[in-house]
């Protein structure tokens, strides 16, 4: 009931697209609290034996985490909202917060309107399928070596000496490590930062202001597109991404009650 309480309120609030104001309900984040308090390990995934099992209990491990991250994005989108309503009246804390959301997403040389905007193109949740999908393609179902020894779920990469773990088939004159994670939820949010900040998905973060515009909220068969850049098979990559999303019907987690009700 937690779980489905935490999306139904998600995605009425945030997915949707709507750039109103909102009052969140004290009890999500209450709940959203405890859940940052669990799953400090990744759990043993190589202990079944049921492909089905496992997909599952995969699923529904990173779902939490999914929510969490989700949420924290939400409440900086409903920040910058907030702040560009009150905008040219803003106090030297509204100026130091929104100067730390952008360099935190990589927006530099803007300040005043045009960083608010800029950051509202940038600050929004990642459908929940795409996010399911890579992290059961880049772990082998969470039990790849960088997962279980690094909790790194997306195969991300770091570049200073000991900041990770260092890949086998590293080439020679190359330093990339794959990045460890204290926890798995530290993981999706790197991720999910890095979708929303590097100029390696710019087309992906313009797909998904497009089809929230168009639809009202965003869907990870779309916005998979804009990973051609995520790993080097390029459009392959992408169309397995898509197939893992149909195949394990992965965008029922993208699509609001609001809409699913009109189906």
């Amino acid at each position: 009931m937690r779980i489905f309480f935490l999306m139904t309120l998600f995605a009425a609030l945030f997915i949707t697209g709507c750039d109103r104001e909102s009052t969140t309900d004290s009890n999500a984040s209450n709940q959203l609290a405890e859940l940052k308090k669990t799953h400090k390990t990744l759990p043993d995934f190589s202990v079944y034996t049921d492909v089905n099992a496992k997909k599952d209990a995969f699923f529904n491990y990173l779902l939490p985490l999914i929510e969490q991250v989700n949420y924290e994005i939400a409440q900086e989108r409903q920040y910058i909202l907030s702040a560009q309503a009150r905008y040219p009246k803003l106090t030297n804390t509204d100026q130091e917060k929104l100067q730390a959301l952008g360099k935190k997403y990589s927006i530099e040389e803007a300040e005043g309107k045009l960083l608010m905007t800029q950051l509202l193109h940038q600050v929004r949740p990642v459908p929940t399928s795409l996010i399911l999908a890579q992290a059961a393609n880049e772990s082998a179902w969470g039990t790849s070596r960088f997962a279980v020894q690094g909790n790194n779920l997306f195969g991300q990469w770091c570049f200073r000496k000991g900041c990770g773990l260092v890949p086998q088939g590293r080439g020679e004159g190359q330093i990339h490590e794959v990045a460890k994670f204290a926890t798995p939820l530290h993981s999706v949010r790197s991720y999910v930062r890095n979708l929303n900040s590097h100029w390696s998905y710019v087309d992906l973060r313009q797909l998904r202001e497009d089809e929230i515009d168009s639809n009202g909220y965003a869907t990870g068969h779309h916005l998979a597109a804009g990973l051609i850049r995520y790993s080097e098979r390029g459009e392959e990559y992408i169309e397995e991404i898509r197939s893992m999303i149909r195949f394990n019907q992965l965008e029922r987690f993208d699509i609001p009650p609001s809409a699913q009700a009109t189906e």
